[in-house]
């Protein structure tokens, strides 16, 4: 769970953050401004499990850089699942945060600070008349009202942080065997699986089902060597072809992209948007969309494989543009289709933020294994194991 930290400057943001997480994470000083970009702190919070503290500058800077350091404290809303608003007294940047917090429909605490030098009054009164239910008296020098603070983050959190969805949850059963296929190539990490390769690995375990994990030129040897089919098999995106011409048409095949589709974001509407690969005409913008920012290398999927196969598919003259991290644009209407990666590093609200951008801009959005399968020629079979939910 992503937790954004917001407020006007000088209200002890930082101060708050570092007495949290018990950890001197954010500088605290008494000059204006002083937090410059956004800063992020991940931990363990029981019961959350794994949570992403973000400390940004505030939100009444002024200058030329004040008003690129608010556009950056602004796009951090659009990954925030909890917000915390820090502040000591109320005033119209408060007012205008929490509106914008529960149009977003984002949950927020309200931090009054400095409650050790009283004058809560006004804030309590305002925050209430805007119905939030969680406003909690702090002093981030005496440190106390952080056990409080630890409560109400906790009750507001979303349920789905106390109950959270499974990458496989729904797809497969107890007892179900289930193939990885997981190449390690140039872009696989030193002694690492990825991310969607973990997570899936680790959820199958907990879902009581049997994982088998082989490389690509393993496969057909192991698939040779079951007494049973499996139930499933799941690959890497860039394996797809090789591997539907090795797994037999009886056996459900699909990949972690797009597992991840429907994880981290949302799997018809992703499924709708490969559909426009077919539409794409002669200078046709397409934005490539990466969620971290790798060391692109010789044979980088999106770089260069991706846009190899889609001018190799559609014969067009398409003009392809790579983002990376969090430099995703703000205005999207002269692309014709977007095609996001797995999105492993995002939280889900930050992927939907960029999806729903993408709707208001009419602008097709699809991701990296979705397209992929589609341009192999194995687009229905790669989402034939989510049929039902497809209503397929």
């Amino acid at each position: 769970m992503h937790i954004g930290i917001f407020g006007r400057r000088n209200v002890g943001k930082s101060s708050v953050l570092n007495a949290l997480v018990k950890q001197q994470v954010s500088i605290v000083s008494e000059t204006p401004g002083t937090t410059t970009d956004p800063v992020e702190k991940t931990m363990e919070f029981k019961p959350l499990g794994p949570v992403v503290f973000i400390d940004t500058a505030g939100v009444d800077d002024s200058g030329a850089l004040g008003n690129m350091r608010i556009a950056r404290t602004m796009k951090v809303i659009d990954r925030t699942e909890l917000a915390l608003l820090v502040a000591d007294a109320w005033s119209a940047y408060e007012k205008d945060l929490i509106t914008l917090f529960k149009k977003k429909n984002i949950p927020c605490v309200v931090i009054a600070n400095k409650c050790d030098l009283g004058g809560k009054g006004t804030l309590h009164t305002g925050a209430a008349a805007l119905n939030c239910r969680f406003i909690v008296n702090v002093s981030a020098t005496e440190l106390t009202g952080f056990a409080e603070l630890r409560e109400a983050i906790i009750r507001a959190a979303p349920e789905e942080f106390l109950d959270q969805a499974a990458p496989m949850a729904g797809i497969v059963r107890p007892d179900d065997l289930v193939v990885l296929v997981t190449p390690i190539d140039l872009e696989a990490p030193k002694g690492r699986l990825i991310v969607p390769q973990v997570q899936v690995l680790r959820d199958l375990l907990d879902h009581d089902a049997c994982a088998l994990v082989v490389k690509e030129n393993a496969l057909a040897g192991a698939l040779a060597g079951l007494k049973n089919n499996p139930a499933l098999v799941i690959t890497d995106s860039q394996a797809f072809k090789k591997v539907a011409e090795i797994v037999p048409e009886k056996i459900p095949l699909t990949s972690f992209s797009i597992i991840y589709a429907r994880f981290k974001g949302d799997l018809a509407e992703m499924v709708s948007g490969a559909k426009a690969i077919a539409k794409l005409a002669d200078g046709d913008k397409i934005l490539i969309a990466e969620a971290c920012s790798h060391h692109p290398v010789e044979d980088d999927i999106g770089r260069v494989k991706l846009p190899k196969w889609l001018k190799e598919f559609t014969k067009r003259d398409l003009k392809i543009k790579v983002c990376a991290g969090r430099d995703f644009p703000e205005d999207l209407s002269s692309y014709k289709l977007v095609i996001h990666c797995g999105g492993c590093v995002f939280n889900r609200r930050e992927l939907l933020a960029r999806i729903e951008k993408a709707k208001k801009a009419r602008v097709p959005i699809t991701n990296y294994g979705l397209a992929i399968a589609f341009l192999a020629g194995i687009f229905n079979r790669a989402i034939k194991p989510f049929k039902k939910e497809l209503a397929l």
